[in-house]
């Protein structure tokens, strides 16, 4: 297994890191190609068609409609896969602040796309529960 899977420590540890840009949400028709020039951060496949989440700009670029204009905040700690809790707990306090996120957990680490206009609240959200959390751990 790799990455780190106990709670309170992936919690205490983690680093929130807020990219500059600002991402949306679109979609393409089942079997269509991806068109050329697009680099979306995530793609996914399903059985009404592909997501992908990229650069607003790129998204105009290719005429593509965008939706839920976001930042994206990656959380610096190496989560296992198959660590319990971790997102719940960071959903549960932005859900507290009445903020809607959309997860997406990679190889490495979780990323949060959070609401572009309040990007800087999101983070000091989890700033705050780093802290916390390290208080608690002992760190």
């Amino acid at each position: 297994m790799s990455g780190e899977t106990d709670l309170q420590k992936l919690l205490a540890s983690m680093r929130p890191r807020l990219y500059p840009e600002v991402h949306v949400f679109a979609t393409l028709p089942p079997g269509a190609t991806l068109p050329e020039g697009l680099e979306p951060v995530m793609r996914f496949i399903e059985r009404e068609g592909t997501t992908l989440i990229l650069a607003e700009s790129q998204a105009k670029a290719a005429g593509l409609a965008g939706t839920f204009r976001c930042r994206m905040i990656t959380l610096d700690i190496h989560s296992s896969l198959e660590a319990v809790g971790f997102l719940a707990a960071i959903t549960a306090k932005m859900a507290a602040a009445g903020m809607g996120v959309n997860p997406v957990s990679a190889f490495y680490h979780d990323h949060l796309f959070v609401p572009a206009e309040r990007a800087e609240e999101a983070m000091a959200i989890l700033r705050t529960l780093a802290a916390e959390s390290a208080a608690d751990f002992g760190a």
